[in-house]
This record gives C-alpha cells, sequence and structure tokens, in this order.
C-alpha cells in the first residue's frame, strides 16, 4: 500500500479511530498536555481573565531574560 493510499484509508476513519491509530505510533511525550498540565493552563487562564492587566508582554520577559542573563554570564 503506498503512502497515498494510507493517507486515503485513514481519511475514511471517525476522529477517534484516527486518535486512537495516532497514539499508538506517536511518543507519549509529544502527545499534548498531560490533565495536570491542562488544569494548570485552565488556573493561568482563569486568573488572566479576572486581572488582564497584571500581565507581562512576552517581548519584555524576553528583554529581561536576556538582561539577566547578560548580568550573570
Amino acid at each position: 500500500m503506498s503512502k497515498e493510499q494510507l493517507i486515503a484509508e485513514l481519511e475514511k476513519l471517525t476522529p477517534d479511530e484516527r486518535l486512537e491509530i495516532l497514539e499508538a505510533f506517536w511518543p507519549p511525550e509529544l502527545r499534548g498536555p498531560t490533565e495536570e498540565e491542562k488544569a494548570l493552563l485552565d488556573r493561568e487562564l482563569e486568573d488572566y481573565r479576572k486581572n488582564p492587566n497584571d500581565v507581562v508582554p512576552w517581548e519584555e520577559v524576553k528583554t529581561r531574560l536576556r538582561r539577566d542573563r547578560e548580568q550573570t554570564g
């Protein structure tokens, strides 16, 4: 069976069937966040929604990290 034929057959499957096949071949550490990580992300999102002005823009975070690295480096 060619790769194209295999893909055509996979497209006939339900999303749950595709996920089952994916999980059989994909390393566990690359399958996405764990339940614990999802809970942490949910808590962080809720905190952000309650306090949207308390966040630090990513560019500022990178600047601080570079500055700290230069001072310790």
